[in-house]
């Protein structure tokens, strides 16, 4: 098993628009996406929870569980803040909606491991703090709709 690490190697795009209903990008609509990734200081979420159903019955004192609804967790990006420009603010204003495309192994034509998450910014506000760190700003994201995961990149040109 070829391990690696994810910097340097993961993509973080938001793309405007996908015309497939179930969320599958083409290569046009990839190319036309900004890719934020060298803005990205840390990533929050972007999965899926699932929540559990408790179902006790009178044989045993062991309570089992079966799977329940399915959720987005709470999901965040911190990107680091633009002395002079204002892309983040502004490209990802709150009420934006989109698609987060996180493709995890990068973004070779046919690998695996591409997630489309559909979204909504909820919040947009820069991070002030004292600490001798560099300034942020964090952006949260509202996930509309259950994420595609796992999906490979398509080829230049295709879909």
């Amino acid at each position: 098993m070829a391990r690696f690490q994810r910097k340097g190697v993961t993509k973080i795009l938001f793309v405007e628009t996908i015309a497939d209903a179930g969320y599958m990008p083409t290569s046009v609509e990839l190319t036309g996406g900004t890719d934020y990734s060298r803005q990205i200081a840390a990533v929050d979420g972007f999965s899926l929870e699932n929540q559990m159903i408790e179902t006790p019955d009178m044989a045993s004192t062991f309570v089992s569980k079966i799977s329940g609804d399915d959720s987005a967790a709470d999901s965040s990006i911190t990107f680091y803040e633009d002395l002079t420009l204002d892309d983040i603010e502004s490209d990802l204003a709150k009420g934006t909606t989109g698609f987060i495309v996180i493709c995890r192994k990068g973004m070779n034509p046919a690998s695996p491991g591409m997630d489309v998450f559909p979204v909504a910014v909820s919040s947009n506000s820069a991070a002030i703090t004292l600490d001798n760190e560099a300034a942020k700003i964090v952006v949260a994201f509202a996930i509309t709709d259950r994420p595609l995961f796992n999906a490979a990149i398509p080829a230049a040109g295709g879909g």
